[in-house]
C-alpha cells in the first residue's frame, strides 16, 4: 500500500510521525512518504521524506501557504492512503477525500481545550476561535475514513463522530532511551550529583517556575541542579526566569538529540513533570513521563487521577499538588536522600514499559488500522 503521511507544522524528524508511526509502517511493507514544509527531502528509517516550501515571517499567511504547499505535492504522489497531523490541515483532508482517496486525521491534542490558554490568540476570542474549531473538526472527522487519537480521552470525543477512531498512544520505544544499567542491577545515575531533570516544552503552564522554586529551596539544604532539556515559549519567558535567584541552580541545556537525552537520563536522579492542573492537561498523556519510565528514571508527577493511577499505580515516583514548591522540594529531596528507593522505583517504571507503556504493542493497533482501510 503507498501510504502518504502530511504535516505542515512539525518537523521532519517529529517522534510520533516519523520515527514511530512511518518507520513501523515501513517496516510492515508499505510504500511509505512523508510530506513535511520546509525542510530538504531525505530518505530516513526506510520512509521517503519530501520538502515543500512554506515559509512566511507571518502567522497567519504561514498556517494557509504550509497546507496549500502541502496539499499540491500530496496530489503528485498518488498515494492509497494519506495520514496528516495537523489541524490546519483539514481542509487538505477534505479535498483529498473530494479526489477519492483514504483519509486519516492524526490527533495529537485536544485543539479545542488548547486554543483556550493560546497566548498568541486575544484572550475575548479564545472561546468562539474553540467553538469553531470544535465544530470544523466533527464536520471533517465524519467525512474521512478514520481517526487516530494519541489518548483515550480525545478518541470519545471523536468516536462520537466518526466510529472507525482508533486510539494510539505516543508511549517509546522499548530500547530507544534504556541504557541496560538497569537491567544489569548497575545504578544507571551513579554519576549523578543532585540532578533533577526536565525534558519538554518550558512554559508557565508546564510549571518552570515552581520547579526552579523547588530547586532554589533544596540548595539551602544541600546541592541540586535543574537540567532543563528544552525550549521557551514564549521567548521573553526565559529573561524573565533568569531573572529569578533559582535561575543559578539551573542548566538550561536547549533542544537536545534523541542521544543527548538519552545521556542525560541516565545521569540524572529523577525527572520533572509538574504541570498545572489546567482541563487538557489533566487527561493528558505526557510523552516525558514515559520516556522518563522507560530509561528508568522514577518521577515526580502532578497528582492528577490519571498520572496517579500511572505513577502510584506502578510504585514509580511520587505524586504531588504542582503548585506547591514545597511539596515538590520535600519530594525531590527523598529521592536524592534515598538512592536505593529510587532505583527500586526506576526499576519499577521501566518494567510497567515493558509490560504495557510501550511503542512496540501501539504500532500493531496502528498497523492493523491500515490493514483494515485495506480491505474497505
Amino acid at each position: 500500500m503507498k501510504i502518504c503521511h502530511l504535516t505542515s507544522v512539525h518537523p521532519s524528524e517529529d517522534i510520533r510521525i516519523l520515527i514511530k508511526e512511518c518507520q513501523s509502517l515501513a517496516k510492515a511493507g508499505h510504500d511509505v512518504s512523508l510530506i513535511v514544509a520546509n525542510h530538504p527531502s531525505d530518505t530516513k528509517y526506510g520512509v521517503n521524506i519530501i520538502g515543500v516550501k512554506a515559509a512566511s515571517p507571518n502567522r497567519f499567511f504561514k498556517m494557509v501557504k504550509g497546507p496549500i504547499s502541502v496539499y499540491k505535492q500530496a496530489l503528485k504522489e498518488d498515494a492509497d492512503v494519506y495520514h496528516f497531523h495537523d489541524p490546519e490541515l483539514m481542509p487538505v483532508g477534505l479535498l483529498l477525500k473530494k479526489n477519492r482517496k483514504k483519509v486519516i486525521y492524526d490527533v495529537h491534542e485536544d485543539v479545542p481545550e488548547q486554543v483556550l490558554s493560546k497566548e498568541w490568540i486575544p484572550k475575548p476570542l479564545r472561546r468562539l476561535i474553540s467553538k469553531v474549531v470544535k465544530a470544523v473538526e466533527k464536520y471533517s472527522s465524519q467525512r474521512f475514513d478514520a481517526v487516530v487519537a494519541a489518548t483515550p480521552t480525545i478518541a470519545g470525543r471523536f468516536q462520537t463522530y466518526n466510529s472507525s477512531t482508533a486510539t494510539i498512544h505516543n508511549f517509546p520505544i522499548l530500547n530507544e532511551l534504556h541504557n541496560g544499567a538497569v537491567e544489569q542491577g548497575e545504578n544507571h545515575n551513579s554519576t549523578s550529583d543532585g540532578n533533577v531533570l526536565y525534558i519538554g516544552g518550558i512554559t508557565a503552564l508546564r510549571g518552570i517556575e515552581e520547579m526552579m522554586e523547588a530547586v532554589e529551596k533544596i540548595n539551602a539544604r544541600r546541592p541540586a541542579r535543574l537540567l532543563l532539556a528544552g525550549k521557551f515559549a514564549p521567548a521573553s519567558l526565559e529573561e524573565a526566569m533568569k531573572e529569578k535567584p533559582g535561575w543559578k541552580y539551573v542548566n538550561h541545556l536547549g533542544w537536545l538529540s534523541r542521544d543527548q537525552i538519552k545521556r542525560y537520563l541516565s545521569s540524572s536522579d529523577v525527572g520533572l513533570v509538574l504541570l498545572h492542573p489546567e482541563p487538557r492537561y489533566v487527561v493528558s498523556y505526557p510523552i516525558k513521563l514515559f520516556e522518563y519510565m522507560s530509561a528508568g528514571l522514577p518521577v515526580i508527577a502532578s497528582n492528577f487521577p490519571l498520572w496517579k493511577e500511572i505513577v502510584e499505580g506502578n510504585q514509580c515516583g511520587k505524586c504531588i499538588d504542582p503548585l506547591d514548591t514545597d511539596a515538590a522540594a520535600d519530594a525531590i529531596q527523598w529521592f536524592l536522600d534515598n538512592p536505593e528507593e529510587a532505583k527500586q522505583m526506576g526499576e519499577n517504571g521501566r518494567r510497567a514499559i515493558e509490560e504495557k507503556y510501550n511503542w512496540e504493542t501501539e504500532s500493531e493497533h496502528l498497523i492493523e488500522l491500515y490493514d483494515h482501510l485495506s480491505h474497505t
